[in-house]
């Protein structure tokens, strides 16, 4: 199978084409996308930390010095919004902005939230349930991450539902080639998104809290470090950031746990096994297939020698089922000790959010699969989304 990012079939099982990639290369270029793909874990995770790359070239080259055309001028929205947040930021500015927002992401401070995440997540599973079954990705993979980024940013309760849509539009725009009806949704939704959090910092100005906008405020009005357009940025990425691969790790960890009906009955057995199942299911079946990186100056990676101004596809996917690194990469292993996967990222972009994320991934697993609770049972096989960078199914049909 080749590497084809807009087959259906490779979208469902893209693994045997980055066995053939690996195959190929450490870099292989694709014509189809106008990248250099790196398929190999030692490559992907090195890239990562190398400074000869960046998520944005604007901070040093201007479109033009890079050899790259503007996008349209009706697409500006969503590039200031991408553009200021902590995902596409880079040093000095990366910096100052982390610094600030990692305050929220201490280990203490999201300690503190277990047992509100274990609620939430009890909850959702007693309700499906009580239902007999029904869509595990509307009835609790949802809910959960977006209902503690919210509780979090300290978004009132009646104005969550607006949250999830506006985060699908905007991410729409991380696949590669989107349309423009995709770009015209992103669009909509950054100026909704940001008119409603530029209303709620207004709010929070006056009557502060404890949730992270107010305190995003404080060092804004104390330091003068961070501007609006940061603060908006920072929000909408914690939302996006904060839920999409969560959500896609529970639907797509839970297909594979169906797929080896014995690991899943020894993880029901012993559910305490849940804090590696977490990282196996992230490896296994990673909800981020690529990571894409500008190449700022000139780089060689193994034959290949990429010039500044190429693009370059860090196959995170691929990484995460090498061989070189993982031993049977290709078997489900739920107490898999030594397992360093790529998911999360690496280097200064890594995940900030990164303990939230198991935090809720265990209460969501740890609640579906308590002693006691009866076995889901899948219904029908899943169909998966259209999109293969943010890789996720449509729907997860489960009885009891």
């Amino acid at each position: 199978m080749r590497f084809d990012p807009w087959d259906a079939a490779f979208v469902a099982d893209p693994y045997p084409a980055y066995r053939e990639l690996r195959e190929s290369g450490r870099a292989v270029w694709s014509e189809a996308t106008g990248q250099w793909l790196v398929p190999h874990y030692a490559d992907v995770s090195a890239l990562l930390r190398d400074r000869r790359l960046g998520r944005t070239y604007l901070h040093r080259f201007t479109h033009e010095e890079f050899g790259r055309q503007a996008p349209p001028p009706e697409h500006e929205p969503f590039h200031v919004l991408n553009g200021n947040g902590l995902l596409d930021l880079e040093d000095p500015a990366h910096a100052r902005v982390r610094r600030l927002v990692a305050k929220a992401f201490t280990p203490r401070t999201v300690e503190g939230l277990a047992p509100a995440v274990g609620r939430l997540a009890g909850e959702l599973a007693g309700a499906l349930l009580a239902d007999g079954g029904g869509d595990l990705l509307t009835a609790v993979a949802e809910p959960l991450p977006v209902a503690v980024i919210a509780e979090l940013l300290g978004i009132p309760e009646s104005d969550r539902a607006l949250l999830r849509p506006w985060s699908a539009d905007i991410c729409g725009m991380f696949e590669l080639r989107p349309d423009e009806e995709t770009a015209r949704r992103a669009v909509r939704a950054s100026v909704e998104f940001s008119d409603y959090l530029r209303a709620l910092i207004t709010e929070r100005r006056g009557r502060p809290g404890s949730d992270l906008i107010s305190g995003l405020i404080a060092a804004h009005d104390e330091e003068g470090r961070l501007s609006e357009q940061e603060m908006i940025s920072t929000c909408v990425l914690l939302l996006n950031a904060g839920h999409e691969a969560t959500v896609n790790t529970t639907v797509n960890g839970w297909w594979a746990l169906f797929r080896n009906p014995g690991q899943l009955d020894d993880l029901r057995r012993h559910p305490e096994k849940l804090s590696t199942a977490v990282d196996e299911l992230m490896r296994y079946d990673t909800p981020l297939q690529m990571f894409e990186r500008w190449v700022l100056d000139e780089i060689r990676i193994g034959d290949s020698v990429i010039p500044r101004g190429a693009e370059v596809a860090l196959l995170f996917g691929s990484a995460n089922r090498d061989p070189a690194r993982f031993e049977d990469p290709d078997t489900l292993d739920l107490v898999r000790a030594d397992n360093p996967h790529l998911s999360f990222g690496a280097g200064i972009h890594y995940c900030l959010g990164a303990p939230l994320a198991r935090l809720e991934l265990r209460a969501s697993f740890g609640a579906l699969l308590a002693p006691g609770a009866p076995p889901l049972r899948l219904v029908e096989e899943p169909r998966w989304r259209d999109g293969y960078v943010i890789r996720g199914l449509r729907e997860l049909l489960v009885t009891f």
